[in-house]
């Protein structure tokens, strides 16, 4: 794995020495932008619009515009300064439980290994947290950016996940269209928890396939191939009418394991169609045990 970072982890006077490794990798099929009189890529030019020139990179400073037209720009070393980033320091504030924090304001997660002689203490820290259960908030800044962290243990390792400041969550008020009061039908209330009941199964993530990306590579090698693909457009799904014939039909699919299939038609009605199921194999006669011939 690449090292995206170097620094420590502190809480209280302990530090701990750490390198920061990216836990999640993009698969997403990158796509070019291509000139289709010629099958050339374009490629993106970082022009001046007043000296009417490329400028190369060493040229280029960030800068903040606090008025039209105006800006106040700032070197790389100035925003490091600014954003704590130079004392390369991950320091818990905080010890919580998980569950004390909502999904929503999870970014991003980082692997983080034990650095030169840190080991000893990185063992130490990652066993406290696994027996009392903990994860710790703290503040980290990577490339020029602060932000919270929860510091939590996987397996034998420490991870780190990058969490939004919570002005950084948008008020779910501001949803619209969200009711004022949730009223729901009984009978409903109970088959949508019988539903949920019967598809509830333990979290396997491997079972899950990314199945847009496994689509693109077969008509990415089509192409390649010089195939024309063709497919039959995708029916567009109604709104459900009848939501009790709904929530039977997939009731009555879940009884019947992979045997069943449910169908929601145009007009929103709901079928379900069940495979026949295998003959059963004929048991074999028992013969009846002669008597011996006396």
């Amino acid at each position: 794995m690449h090292t995206v970072w170097k620094g420590a982890i502190s809480f209280g006077l302990v530090h701990v020495p750490v390198k920061m490794f990216s836990a999640t990798e993009d698969k997403d099929i990158s796509m070019r932008y291509i000139h289709k009189a010629c099958i050339t890529p374009l490629s993106y030019v970082r022009k001046c619009q007043t000296c009417e020139k490329e400028v190369e990179w060493e040229e280029i400073a960030k800068g903040y515009e606090y008025e039209p037209g105006r800006f106040v720009l700032f070197e790389k070393d100035e925003l490091e300064t600014i954003s704590g980033e130079a004392n390369k320091e991950i320091k818990i504030l905080d010890f919580v439980n998980l569950t004390d924090i909502d999904p929503v304001y999870f970014q991003k997660t980082y692997y983080l290994g034990p650095d030169g002689t840190g080991a000893g203490a990185y063992s130490l820290l990652l066993e406290a947290m696994r027996q009392t259960g903990k994860i710790g908030i703290s503040k980290v800044s990577i490339r020029s950016k602060s932000s919270l962290a929860a510091i939590r243990v996987i397996d034998n390792c420490l991870a780190m996940e990058t969490i939004f400041y919570p002005d950084e969550i948008r008020p779910i008020a501001q949803v619209p269209g969200l009711p004022d009061k949730v009223t729901v039908n009984e009978r409903e209330m109970e088959m949508a928890k019988m539903l949920i009941s019967q598809l509830s199964t333990p979290f396997e993530p491997d079972k899950y396939q990314d199945e847009y990306r496994a689509r693109m590579l077969d008509a990415i090698q089509k192409k390649v191939a010089g195939e024309e693909i063709r497919s039959a457009p995708e029916v567009q799904k109604t709104s459900v009418i009848d939501l009790m014939a709904a929530l039977q039909a997939s009731l009555d699919a879940t009884k019947g394991g992979d045997e069943s299939k449910v169908t929601l038609a145009p007009d929103a009605s709901v079928t379900v169609e069940k495979k026949p199921r295998a003959a059963a194999k004929p048991r074999a006669k028992k013969e009846k045990a002669q008597e011996p011939v006396t």
